[in-house]
């Protein structure tokens, strides 16, 4: 009994040690939601992990791919439990992997943001997103999102339909470059701090230039 306990401590110091991160992208599963505003988070990391050279598996409670960075170990995550119960999956794979609170980094969509805009945050409220409060009920606020912008251009009482609908052909030109850049910025967060991220990065967030 106690050398089991002992393995078990053991297990998870190392586990620390390695120097792991989950980074979670926001979205709901299916092809009836691919390509939608609400699923940019799911496309941030599927750029992440192309750019990796990395493929997604369906795991419990998500598509997860693993990758590493200069020896730190990477968990990237595309929820499958919906948007309203994204917390379950972030819960899990936190505590599966001994993952700290200050390695996680959660990708998703603003309507507060122009279209083609980013902004990285240390920490905050919800912002009126239901993945996000989710997540602040099982684990609290502090923790890091990339948040990125989608627009409000729709009328009174049609934000559901906004946020579920396909970006258009010239939409996708414009989030495009974001996305790319948000693939450095995950690489930044995990190198580098969220501080330093924040520092460099927030500026080449703001609405690009027509």
């Amino acid at each position: 009994m106690l050398l089991s306990k002992l393995l078990n401590l053991f297990k998870k110091k190392n586990d620390i040690q390695m120097d792991k991160y989950l980074i979670v992208g926001l979205g709901n599963p299916g092809a009836e939601y691919a390509g939608t505003r609400h699923n940019t988070g799911y496309m941030v990391l599927d750029a992440f992990a192309e750019a990796s050279n990395t493929a997604f598996e369906d795991r419990r409670y998500g598509f997860v791919a693993e990758t590493s960075l200069r020896g730190r170990k990477l968990f990237l995550l595309k929820p499958t439990t919906f948007m309203n119960l994204s917390g379950n999956a972030v819960r899990y794979w936190m505590q599966k992997e001994n993952i700290e609170q200050s390695r996680l980094l959660v990708v998703v969509d603003d309507l507060s943001l122009p279209l083609g805009t980013f902004r990285l945050k240390g920490n905050g409220s919800n912002g009126g997103h239901n993945g996000l409060g989710h997540i602040q009920q099982l684990i609290g606020q502090n923790y890091a999102r990339l948040r990125m912008g989608i627009g409000n251009e729709f009328s009174r009482g049609q934000q559901i339909d906004y946020v579920l609908g396909r970006f258009a052909e010239d939409e996708q030109q414009q989030l495009k470059p974001a996305v790319e850049t948000a693939v450095d910025v995950i690489k930044s967060f995990v190198l580098a701090g969220i501080d330093i991220t924040m520092n460099q990065y927030n500026n080449k967030g703001k609405k690009p230039k027509a």
